[in-house]
């Protein structure tokens, strides 16, 4: 068999949620009918590495009805959706992923994706072209290029292309108005939310709400849990965006200070020891404490090990750690994203716009990427304009057009008051 999955009977439940996202996603099945014809893809072995969900099928059989082989695996343990796994291997991908894999199996899975000597890699987290980089050094060669997802995987690959060690051209998807501005801010703002509340089925209104990081997945959780009647605090290393959380009506402390007064927490930053020792100690009896960022690194769960007397599973999701001195923290997910671990992650309408670039970018590399150099590539703006174009036009949206007066005036430096 070409795959592992949890379940292959669950695949029929899996097809009808992959056809809600395709209904829900215009811009991808827009490119999927223009492409359909010609294939570009053809020829190409495109290995995949993200989160399995509704909207990522979508995007693994569009590539394939462009003509690519593929073959995927799930980036990170707890995101992948079983059901969805089951209908693309029942429909002849080759797949590689189920719900609560342990770390060992998370690599062997990437390891069975590489075996057919991928063309092209398709990364959210950078954790498959670590991979290659350093388990599977003989496919460098054979790889025009890759494509990533993701904040935390864009400054692990800018990182190694500063340091020479990025062995072939990636495109940063991340860093797309269309993917970061949307996905980032408005997808994980609502999934995370939804995560939280699936989890613990709480009451947001009135509660205190910190958030570790205000870049764009942090200001989407502010933006969401203060629409929900929550008091928000914002915690930064960076004064520029503290300052930002502050002119939107937000309150900014140290996570020192936070840690006494919050209700719920969530980490959105990319960095480790967000949460540690010293602010478990502080938090109030019934404190949840979840993570939205990439990886689980960012609340120091051995750190809460060690001042804990007991421990038990209260709810899916919702692990309740008694400490020493009495009081109760709920930690959301295993401290995993908590909106594909406790929730389906991004709404399919965000998901369009981000997949539409991964597609876009994945024909860019196939027609370019031999002249690139081993460097982080970012999208093109033609490429923003034109997805939000089509994204604009499916909604039933127009826009107004300058004139060739207005374009003319806008570049006419004599023109003066």
């Amino acid at each position: 068999m070409n795959y592992k999955v949890k379940d292959i009977k669950s695949a029929a439940q899996g097809r009808m949620r992959i056809e809600w996202a395709e209904s829900r996603m215009p811009v991808m099945m827009a490119l999927r009918e223009e492409y359909s014809k010609t294939k570009p893809l053809k020829g190409q072995r495109i290995a995949g590495c993200l989160h399995v969900t509704k909207e990522t099928a979508v995007l693994i059989e569009t590539l394939k009805i462009a003509g690519a082989e593929v073959s995927w695996s799930g980036c990170n343990p707890l995101s992948t959706q079983d059901e969805i796994t089951a209908a693309l291997a029942k429909s002849g991908i080759s797949i590689y992923a189920w719900h609560g894999m342990s770390v060992k199996e998370f690599y062997w899975c990437i390891d069975r994706t590489l075996e057919f000597k991928p063309t092209l890699t398709l990364d959210d987290g950078a954790d498959l072209i670590m991979s290659i980089h350093t388990r599977h050094k003989e496919l460098i060669s054979t790889v025009i290029g890759g494509t990533e997802e993701t904040t935390t995987g864009v400054h692990r690959l800018r990182a190694m292309a500063a340091d020479k060690k990025l062995k072939y051209p990636v495109i940063a998807v991340n860093d797309a108005e269309t993917k970061w501005d949307f996905d980032n801010v408005y997808g994980t703002g609502q999934s995370s939310i939804d995560g939280i509340l699936r989890a613990t089925s709480v009451l947001i209104a009135g509660k205190t709400f910190v958030v570790a990081g205000y870049g764009h997945c942090g200001r989407g959780c502010a933006l969401r849990a203060g629409g929900m009647g929550a008091n928000v605090i914002a915690t930064e290393v960076n004064p520029i965006q503290a300052l930002k959380a502050t002119l939107e009506g937000f309150r900014i402390m140290k996570m020192d200070e936070a840690a006494a007064v919050g209700d719920i927490f969530i980490t959105a930053t990319g960095m480790k020891d967000v949460i540690v020792k010293r602010h478990f100690e502080k938090m109030k009896d019934g404190a949840i404490v979840c993570n939205t960022g990439h990886y689980d690194c960012e609340i120091n769960i051995p750190d809460l090990e060690k001042i804990t007397k007991s421990k038990r599973t209260i709810r899916p999701n919702c692990e309740e750690y008694t400490l020493k001195n009495g009081r109760r923290i709920y930690l959301l997910a295993q401290g995993r994203l908590v909106n594909l671990a406790a929730a389906e992650g991004h709404p399919s309408e965000v998901m369009d716009m981000s997949f539409a670039n991964q597609f876009l970018s994945q024909l860019r590399l196939v027609k370019e990427g031999k002249k690139f150099k081993n460097e982080v590539y970012s999208i093109p703006e033609e490429q923003d304009q034109r997805i939000a174009t089509v994204k604009l036009s499916t909604m039933g949206i127009k826009i107004d057009k300058l004139t060739k007066e207005q374009i003319s005036y806008a570049d006419d430096y004599l023109a003066g008051t």
